[in-house]
C-alpha cells in the first residue's frame, strides 16, 4: 500500500513538472550558453619555434703551401677582421721574390734603353716589341712571387669565433687544404619552418622579430632573407632570417627562440569567437550554430588562425558577423538537437541574488 502511494505522489510530480505539451518539450531540451561571432579586423601573428645559426661558417686555407710556422688562436678565441690567424714560414717565398726582383729591375732597365732608341728611330719595331713583353713578362711574374710572399699569411675576413683547428704549427700544409673554421659573429641567421597555409600567404607578411628563451621579453628584430618554394617531405617550407646581435644580449648559435610573424590577411572570413565554444571531431575544429528560428543546433567547421589572452580565438570560417553560438555547453550535443538558452545575466544582478 506504501509503495502504490509513493507511485501516485511520483506520477503527479511528473505530471506537475510535463504537463502541459509546452513544457513537456522544453523537458528533453539541453541547457547551453550562446554567444554572438564578431568579425575580426585587426593584425596577426603567428609564432614558430626555430633556433639560432651561424649565419656563415667559413674554412679559411692558404693559397700557397709550405710548411706552418704557427696557428696563433685558440680554438673559441674571438678575433678581429685583419687579424693574423696563421702563418707559413716564408722563407722560400722571401728568396723567390728577391731572385725575381733583381731580374725585374735588369729585364726593366734593358727595355728601357731599347725603348729609348726605338723612340730615336735606331732599333727597329721588332726589337721594340719585344723590349715591352719583356717588361710585361718579369711584372707579371713579380706581383705574382710578391702576392705569393703575403699570401703566406692568414687573416681573418671578418669578426668571429675559431670554430675548428685543422692545422697545428710545424705541419706542412698544401695550397686550398682548410686550416681554420672562423663563424662570422656579426650575425646570425634563424630559421623556421611554415606550413602551405602561411607559405601561400607569404605576401602579406608584415613584421617578423624573435625571443630567445634565455631573454624572455626581449624582441629582436628580424630581416627575410628568403623562403624555399618547395617543401620538404613534412610538407614544410624553409623561412631563413638574419639577425643582427644585440651587443647586451649574449646570444650564441644553437639557442632556441620562438619567432614570430606579423601579417596583415584578408580580412574577409576572420572572425572572433570564445574559445570554449570549439570542439574537435576528428582533427577538426567546429562549433555549435544555433538556429534562433527552430531553437536548434548545427554543427560548422572552422579553422583556428589565432589565440589571444582574453579567452578569444580568431578563426577562418563562412560565419558572418552576429551569428549565434553556444559558447557553453558543447559537450554532448548532436546535430540538429534542440536546446534551450540560459537568459542572459543583468549587468545589475551579476550574482543572481535578486
Amino acid at each position: 500500500m506504501k509503495g502504490v502511494v509513493f507511485s501516485l505522489l511520483g506520477l503527479i510530480l511528473l505530471m506537475c513538472a510535463c504537463g502541459s505539451s509546452k513544457t513537456k518539450q522544453e523537458c528533453g531540451k539541453a541547457t547551453v550558453q550562446a554567444d554572438t561571432v564578431k568579425s575580426y579586423q585587426g593584425e596577426l601573428s603567428i609564432i614558430y619555434p626555430g633556433k639560432i645559426k651561424a649565419a656563415s661558417e667559413v674554412k679559411l686555407s692558404f693559397r700557397v703551401a709550405g710548411p706552418i710556422r704557427a696557428v696563433l688562436p685558440e680554438v673559441g678565441a674571438f678575433v678581429k677582421k685583419g687579424e693574423l690567424i696563421a702563418e707559413i714560414d716564408p722563407r722560400d717565398y722571401e728568396i723567390q721574390l728577391s731572385a725575381t726582383e733583381a731580374e725585374y729591375n735588369q729585364v726593366k732597365e734593358e727595355a728601357g734603353r731599347v725603348i729609348e732608341l726605338y723612340n730615336r728611330g735606331s732599333v727597329p719595331v721588332n726589337d721594340y716589341d719585344k723590349a715591352v713583353a719583356g717588361v710585361k713578362q718579369i711584372t707579371a711574374k713579380y706581383n705574382a712571387h710578391k702576392n705569393a710572399l703575403a699570401d703566406t699569411r692568414l687573416t681573418a675576413p671578418f669578426d668571429g669565433y675559431i670554430q675548428k683547428k685543422y692545422y697545428d704549427s710545424h705541419e706542412t700544409v698544401a695550397a686550398g687544404y682548410p686550416v681554420v673554421s672562423m663563424i662570422n659573429s656579426n650575425y646570425f641567421d634563424v630559421d623556421i619552418d611554415i606550413p602551405s597555409s602561411d607559405f601561400i600567404r607569404r605576401e602579406s607578411f608584415k613584421e617578423f622579430y624573435c625571443e630567445a628563451d634565455v631573454f624572455p621579453g626581449v624582441k629582436i628584430p628580424l630581416e627575410l632573407l628568403d623562403i624555399t618554394q618547395q617543401a620538404n617531405y613534412n610538407q614544410l617550407f624553409r623561412v631563413r632570417f638574419r639577425m643582427k646581435p644585440d651587443e647586451k644580449l649574449n646570444l650564441a648559435a644553437g639557442m632556441s627562440v620562438s619567432v614570430t610573424i606579423r601579417f596583415e590577411p584578408g580580412q574577409e572570413g576572420l572572425s572572433i569567437i570564445p574559445i570554449s565554444s570549439l570542439f574537435q571531431k576528428e582533427d577538426q575544429s567546429y562549433v555549435w550554430v544555433y538556429d534562433t528560428t527552430q531553437t536548434t543546433v548545427r554543427m560548422n567547421p572552422v579553422k583556428v588562425v589565432e589565440l589571444d589572452k582574453d579567452g578569444q580565438v580568431i578563426v577562418e570560417s563562412d560565419l558572418a558577423s552576429g551569428t549565434r553560438i553556444v559558447s557553453a555547453g558543447v559537450n554532448g550535443l548532436k546535430e540538429g538537437q534542440k536546446v534551450r538558452l540560459l537568459p542572459p545575466v543583468s549587468s545589475s544582478n551579476v550574482g543572481k541574488l535578486l
